[in-house]
């Protein structure tokens, strides 16, 4: 999976999350992210690649499909953690939000201009 900047917005506030509330923003650019690998980079961790191609190709596409938010997985409404199991295995994956140089956190998650997302899956024991 390779590394996509996001499509630059020309004015802040502009663009396919606009006029939205900062939690429904990021939510939308978080299960870009997530479904379809736009927007940002998505890790897997050794762990993961030790059970195999197959078991990585399930786990993905669980988390792309995943859809049981609750108030107790998701209380902040952002899709950005979640526990699942995959054949057997509980699989976590988690987004974080850094800053244009991958140095700091983002200074405003909801925005895609001063903000790169990072999808990391891994395997329970790994967190």
């Amino acid at each position: 999976m390779n590394y996509q900047t996001p499509a630059p917005v020309e004015e802040p506030g502009k663009g396919a999350t606009s006029g939205m509330a900062p939690a429904e923003r990021i939510r939308a650019l978080n299960d870009e992210l997530r479904k379809t690998g736009v927007g940002g980079k998505i890790y897997l961790t050794r762990g993961m690649w030790a059970l195999g191609s197959d078991f990585v190709e399930h786990a993905v596409s669980a988390v792309r499909a995943f859809n049981a938010w609750s108030e107790d997985n998701d209380p902040w409404q952002e899709h950005d953690c979640a526990t699942l199991d995959v054949d057997g295995e509980t699989v976590i994956f988690k987004i974080d939000y850094y800053d244009l140089n991958m140095e700091m956190l983002s200074p405003d998650p909801a925005d895609p201009n001063v903000t790169r997302r990072v999808l990391t899956i891994m395997l329970a024991e790994e967190y």
